[in-house]
């Protein structure tokens, strides 16, 4: 049978239908028919076990059969119309009432056989079904005596006005969902035919057959966003510019890796010698660098910057706040500044929204006549005015932070190679799906030294004695954190604010200790004043908003105190956590909750007993999930219909079919229905 309509045929033309239940389709996405037959149910109610009338119970749903009688249509002392029948079969009878539903007195009929299915109520001796779903014997079974889909319902739109419109356009499921996938790749992971896949998750058979189904469709969209990523990675390298010298390791940073003040960890030495791999090779690098709080990424990251300078090319470090890239910069600049050992010193500039005009423009030419070797700077860094003269490794630190368009300006500097950083752990599986253009180094050991961080979560009956502890731990001279979630009032989510936490701490609390103010409204110079004279201890406490999440580095603060600690996800709560521990000394966290539900204390528990940001990164995108982590928007995660993020074992196989392809014809020529389909993936699934 050919189909009057393609996938892309408007929904008005292929249903029945009002213009405004059209509207309200479109209100949720649905405008053709292949978006309609997209729209998978969100749950299931198994209504597909008939039983007796004799054995219905009040606390299941019951799907039984029988013969209607009695239907009457009665109006209550209030005014309201229900329909109430009896259903009889060989085991007994059962009174059912239908509220609101005036017009199935005309679609039901005494004498009439049906399925009925629904809750019961038991009351004054009696068993009445309550408004359940019916339909007539002999007919289509969807809503009664199956699995019976359940869809998202908006007003106006129900899950059975839905069944019945979507089920006659599922027979051409087959003309409208061609196979696309590589009858290898089909068999190897024993995957249900895709138009089967379709039909089955709207009406499945059986349950076995559903999840095949719902697997089906998981892995299809894993598989494309690998796919689409590794397509990417491939296209990258064959455009990018071909003459470009090889950076292999120059002589002079072994060298200087024998005067660093420490030794690498295992872990940072394997990253470096990956990302030093590839920036010999004859293509850009595009890698991840990943490692916990602490771990040490800044001076992997650094050496490999101070290999391309020491081979005559540019380098660039862009972090997301003016906080963070100032301390790189100061970090960087002291760490290169050893001409003995370098044999030459660097033009190493820092650049951010606040710089001055005349000294913008000062590096702008100086980048762009190639006298300026390194800059370290914000958004700044990706203005279309400002170029490079001969850039040859851009550095993006905690990258999720930036929009893929805005990753992508650096990359088009002259096809630099690019080292993303981010010190947010994402577990291997998500990172694949979330960067997989990018290769992935992970540091995953802390340095030599370093104390694990003694977390508590305080009741509020002990705040007292906490205050009293972290006073006279800062008598001994350490210094402490305290954070709180908001910077204004909020009487709907009884947050303290930052502004009166910092008074009533500075008043009540901590009256012979200097305290100090850091949020985001700050200007950039009353931020680096605040931080400068956090770090020479001139304020013994810094009470502040988020801002401090990453990259504030001040070794004697040895106490992080957190506000409202359940409004945070666990990843952000272990990236203020990791704001100490940085020296030699004991350092602590302790967990504040304004909501101290049971909820709430059994997710910061897993604060307490785990230290590793990738465990908890773990547990974290399995109780929040991805988009709230690392933003949809910002990381480019796409909003899947079936496959799970947390899938580590489908992550894994599609990634697995997906470089199959791509070694085998990168271009897709010889795949044209997989080429449209990834095209076609884009539109549906990727928001960015």
């Amino acid at each position: 049978m050919t189909t009057l309509f393609t996938s892309k045929t408007p929904l008005g033309k292929a249903i029945s239908t009002t213009k405004a239940q059209l509207n309200r389709l479109e209100t949720v996405g649905v405008k053709n028919v292949a978006e309609f037959l997209r729209y998978f149910p969100r749950t299931y109610t198994d209504s597909s076990n008939l039983i007796p009338i004799l054995e219905i119970r009040t606390d299941q749903i019951n799907t039984v059969k029988g013969t209607l009688s009695q239907l009457v249509e009665i109006r209550t002392k209030f005014g309201k119309k229900l329909i109430k029948a009896k259903l009889t079969d060989q085991s007994g009878s059962v009174d059912i009432i239908w509220f609101n539903q005036p017009f199935i007195k005309k679609l039901l009929h005494n004498g009439q056989q049906i399925i009925l299915s629904g809750k019961a109520k038991f009351d004054l001796g009696k068993v009445t079904l309550l408004s359940p779903e019916y339909e007539a014997v002999g007919q289509k079974q969807l809503h009664t005596a199956r699995l019976v889909p359940v869809y998202h319902e908006t007003e106006g739109l129900t899950s059975k006005w839905i069944r019945e419109k979507i089920h006659p356009l599922l027979k051409s499921a087959k003309q409208l969902f061609p196979e696309y996938l590589p009858s290898d790749i089909i068999e190897k992971y024993q995957l249900m035919p895709y138009a089967n896949a379709i039909m089955e998750t709207h009406f499945p058979a059986t349950q076995n057959k559903l999840e095949t189904a719902k697997s089906r469709l998981a892995f299809d969209e894993l598989f494309l966003l690998q796919l689409k990523a590794l397509q990417k990675k491939w296209q990258w390298q064959q455009t990018a510019e071909k003459n470009r010298k090889r950076l292999s390791i120059h002589d002079s940073l072994p060298e200087f890796q024998k005067i660093l003040p420490f030794e690498l960890t295992n872990a940072q030495t394997k990253s470096l010698t990956e990302i030093l791999s590839d920036l010999n090779q004859d293509f850009p690098m595009s890698r991840l660098l990943q490692g916990d709080v602490g771990s040490g990424k800044t001076i992997v990251a650094g050496l490999a910057i101070l290999n391309a300078l020491l081979h005559g090319y540019q380098a660039a470090l862009m972090a997301p706040t003016e906080i963070l890239a100032e301390q790189h910069y100061k970090t960087i600049s002291k760490l290169f500044q050893n001409p003995e050992v370098l044999k030459q010193t660097f033009n190493i500039r820092f650049l951010s929204g606040s710089t001055k005009a005349t000294e913008k423009a000062e590096i702008y030419l100086g980048l762009a006549t190639g006298t300026i070797d390194f800059v370290i700077g914000t958004h700044a860094l990706i203005q279309e005015s400002l170029q490079f003269k001969n850039l040859g490794l851009a550095v993006i630190d905690e990258q999720h932070r930036f929009g893929v368009h805005q990753r992508s300006i650096l990359k088009s500097q002259g096809s630099p190679h690019l080292l993303s950083l981010s010190a947010t752990p994402i577990p291997r599986t998500l990172a694949m799906t979330i960067y997989g253009d990018q290769d992935l180094s992970i540091i995953d050991e802390m340095p030599k030294g370093r104390l694990p961080i003694v977390t508590r979560i305080v009741p509020e009956r002990k705040r007292k004695d906490a205050y009293l502890w972290i006073e006279d731990r800062i008598k001994t001279g350490r210094q402490a954190f305290i954070i709180c979630p908001l910077i204004d009032e909020s009487d709907t989510l009884e947050l303290k604010s930052v502004l009166s936490e910092y008074e009533n701490l500075k008043r009540d609390i901590f009256p012979l200790l200097n305290i100090g103010l850091l949020h985001g409204k700050l200007k950039p110079s009353e931020k680096e004043e605040v931080m400068t004279k956090f770090k020479a201890n001139e304020f013994q406490i810094l009470v502040s908003t988020s801002v401090v999440e990453v990259g504030i580095d001040v070794p004697n603060a040895t106490i992080m105190m957190i506000e409202g600690a359940e409004r945070f996800g666990l990843s952000q709560l272990h990236q203020f956590r990791g704001r100490v521990g940085r020296g030699e000394h004991q350092s602590y966290c302790f967990l504040f909750m304004q909501n101290d539900s049971q909820t709430a204390k059994q997710r910061l528990k897993a604060m307490v007993d785990h230290h590793s940001g990738f465990k908890l990164s773990e547990i974290d995108l399995e109780l929040r999930g991805p988009g709230q982590i690392y933003g949809v928007r910002q990381s480019g995660i796409p909003d899947l219909k079936m496959a799970s993020l947390t899938d580590s074992e489908m992550i894994v196989k599609a990634r697995e079919a997906a470089q199959s392809i791509i070694n085998i014809d990168p271009e897709l020529d010889h795949y044209p229905i997989l080429k449209n389909k990834i095209s076609d993936f884009d539109n549906v699934y990727v928001k960015d």
